[in-house]
């Protein structure tokens, strides 16, 4: 079946695209009132919100598809400010012409991953417009921190260490690639971190600050970090971990890995004598295996790399247009 403007007029069409579909798959004690909001239990802890819209192109890749995505967008950016992912919501703009075996396995891959991320989908919407079969989500996070954190863009300190939880690039590359009808055997990194981040809060590091690597890359993140701290943030080119397709294919088409986009890699900082003990927290989880000790915070302000060569280069954020529709 095709999705047409009969499907977002509120009637019957619609309810049995909801009930048939997505009440089908987000199946939960919450979701299943049908109620105009979400009646959520009262929370042990300061309440933590985000919002991220979903427009990636293709809407499947290696490794992931428009679903994960955006469960995984979501879930990271809680996990970035120390929260506990709990609640979802996921609104659909649907483009005419749409099929509907292609948003059931989008609609059922994001049931996975918010089961995996262990979160509930608790409300969302769907509206309907003239277009040729696109397919956009925008998403509503809420999760919950200890009263008295303070993990934050703010409050990296000087000596702390930098460390990166993946390799740099995977998924601008795989994005990339599968634009040009590339065969390769990169896969996106796309993966919900929650789980990753709560065993390093488990074991009592001191975790300063959390961002996930995004758009614009490790050198755009940094940039952020050091405008909001005011400390001076220094990476070891040697030590960036970046895999052999993505440096090759990057040389190929004059890219750089430092403003190529993740979506399952976290820049973390935190004092340096826990740093060791942090990569063997994190080479222990699945989405931590190729975590590297990447750089260290110093006083001062700005972003520098150490190269290769032996000099040093200020590092910019990415200006310009990048790749769109990367997530």
């Amino acid at each position: 079946m095709k999705i047409e403007l009969r499907h977002g007029s509120g009637g019957e069409e619609t309810g049995r695209l909801i009930a048939g579909l997505f009440a089908r798959h987000f199946h939960n004690p919450v979701l299943d009132r049908m109620e105009d909001g979400a009646v959520l239990p009262v929370l042990d802890g300061n309440p933590v919100l985000t919002s991220d819209s979903f427009v990636v192109n293709p809407l499947f890749f290696p490794g992931g598809d428009i679903g994960r995505l955006s469960i995984c967008g979501t879930v990271n950016d809680l996990a970035c400010m120390g929260a506990e992912p709990l609640y979802l919501t996921a609104s659909f703009i649907l483009g005419t012409g749409l099929d509907t075996d292609r948003l059931e396995k989008v609609v059922q891959s994001m049931a996975e991953t918010a089961a995996e991320a262990g979160v509930r989908i608790v409300a969302g919407d769907t509206k309907v417009i003239e277009g040729n079969g696109g397919l956009y989500i925008n998403t509503a996070g809420l999760g919950v921190r200890p009263r008295g954190s303070r993990i934050g863009a703010a409050n990296l300190q000087g000596g702390d260490a930098l460390l990166v939880t993946g390799n740099l690039g995977d998924h601008h590359a795989v994005i990339l690639t599968q634009r040009l009808h590339m065969e390769t055997d990169l896969r996106s990194d796309c993966a919900p971190l929650n789980g990753l981040v709560a065993d390093l809060l488990h074991h009592g590091l001191a975790l300063h600050a959390l961002r996930d690597i995004t758009r614009g890359g490790l050198a755009t993140v940094a940039c952020e970090l050091a405008a909001a701290s005011a400390k001076s943030l220094v990476f070891s080119e040697a030590a960036l971990p970046v895999s052999d397709q993505v440096r090759d294919l990057s040389g190929i088409l004059g890219l750089d890995p430092l403003t190529m986009g993740n979506e399952g890699n976290l820049l973390i900082s935190l004092p340096a004598a826990q740093a060791e003990a942090a990569l063997a927290i994190l080479h222990r989880h699945p989405y931590g295996k190729n975590a590297a000790l990447a750089g260290k915070v110093e006083e001062g302000q700005g972003v520098h790399l150490e190269t290769i060569y032996g000099g040093v280069r200020k590092l910019l954020p990415l200006r310009g247009e990048g790749l769109p529709r990367i997530c």
